[in-house]
């Protein structure tokens, strides 16, 4: 077994002091942030995946990447946290590393979400603290410039997609998909494949930054519209959304995919994929639907009212618009300009094309050896 090998094992096991010591040993003669560390909250959902994605980032421009399990018992090194709320906690402020992190969305005072006012506090109490934040939209960006980060350490990086895992579909696409999803060939099929309930167990408690409550109302009114349609639900803690289908009788699939290749064959499947949120900082929806072929109608939220040019690539409608949402998924289509335009917005931010961006981030926070 590696020595790496050795060491990932000791930092799995519930020796804490033994995992502190190992990787300290093992990283005693490393300079002073040497390492980019890139973590995640480790529960294998949005923001882990994003930390892979700065983790392959650094390794392309040529950076020294450590394992994330070692950051919290290596000393005076670099690591970026792609959950602000993680990275705001006391025990990363009070650690000895040069701090970055990713804050994509949480405007204070937002009602029900009390945690978005802690992290923004603890980013005003800190902001001298940290060294790199990433922001995905304007509105994040003037936030965290408000709460006194220096213009310097703040640096506007869209999501990225990995357009390998998100093939454009076609009808022999769509026809398999639907098949094998049990979904009927002449429905009409609307999308949402996020986390809109609160926790991790079932969601009953709708979480509503995400809209779950305006997607059902609108989920409701599209049916007047479309008869035939199904309704396609991936992602944890749907509980709430499920159970205001069932109330309404709106025939409804809830999978849970293994990976991140099954997801993208679910695109293949709808007939428009919908965004309701309040807030975002992507969603990834946006660009891995506009990569699949897949419709797409969102709210002006986040990264999508960006990405998304009206009636050219997809379609927009104001944050709480049901009406407007109804009336542009009911008259989606696979229109090949649109799919065109649509598939050529998630090639430029293909992930390898935001490497420059990145490397302006990396650039005095990581050291070369």
């Amino acid at each position: 077994m590696s020595v790496t090998a050795g060491l990932r094992r000791l930092t799995a096991s519930p020796g804490r002091a033994a995992m502190r010591s190992a990787v300290r040993l093992r990283t005693r003669g490393w300079p002073p942030w040497s390492r980019l560390f890139a973590v995640g909250e480790r529960v294998g959902w949005s923001v882990d995946e994003d930390a892979e994605h700065v983790a392959a980032a650094a390794h392309r421009l040529g950076y020294a990447v450590g394992p994330a399990e070692w950051a919290p018992f290596a000393g005076r090194q670099a690591v970026f946290l792609t959950s602000h709320f993680e990275a705001l906690a006391p025990r990363w402020l009070s650690s000895p590393h040069r701090l970055g992190l990713a804050y994509m969305h949480g405007r204070p005072r937002t009602p029900g979400a009390p945690e978005f006012d802690r992290a923004f506090d603890a980013l005003r109490a800190n902001a001298a603290r940290i060294a790199r934040v990433q922001v995905t939209h304007e509105e994040m960006e003037e936030l965290v410039l408000s709460a006194g980060v220096e213009r310097s350490r703040v640096f506007r990086i869209p999501l990225g997609i990995d357009l390998g895992l998100f093939p454009l579909g076609d009808g022999e696409a769509r026809s398999s998909t639907r098949q094998a999803l049990g979904l009927p060939r002449d429905a009409f099929v609307a999308g949402s494949f996020q986390k809109d309930g609160v926790g991790w167990a079932e969601g009953w408690e709708p979480k509503l930054v995400k809209g779950p409550d305006v997607l059902v109302a609108a989920l409701a009114r599209l049916r007047e519209l479309r008869p035939e349609l199904h309704v396609l639900l991936t992602g944890p803690a749907r509980g709430y959304v499920l159970r205001e289908l069932q109330r309404l009788a709106i025939p409804c699939r809830h999978v849970l995919l293994r990976s991140r290749g099954e997801l993208a064959h679910a695109y293949h499947a709808l007939d428009v994929y919908v965004v309701a949120s309040r807030q975002e900082g992507g969603p990834k929806a946006v660009l891995e639907a506009m990569a699949s072929g897949a419709p797409i109608v969102s709210t002006r939220v986040g990264q999508a009212a960006t990405l998304i040019q009206h009636g050219i690539n997809g379609w927009l409608a104001d944050v709480e618009d049901v009406e407007a949402l109804v009336e542009l998924a009911a008259g989606a289509g696979p229109e090949p300009a649109i799919r065109a335009a649509a598939r050529a917005t998630a090639e430029e931010l293909a992930l390898e094309r935001l490497d420059r961006q990145w490397a302006a981030l990396f650039e005095g926070f990581v050291e070369r050896d």
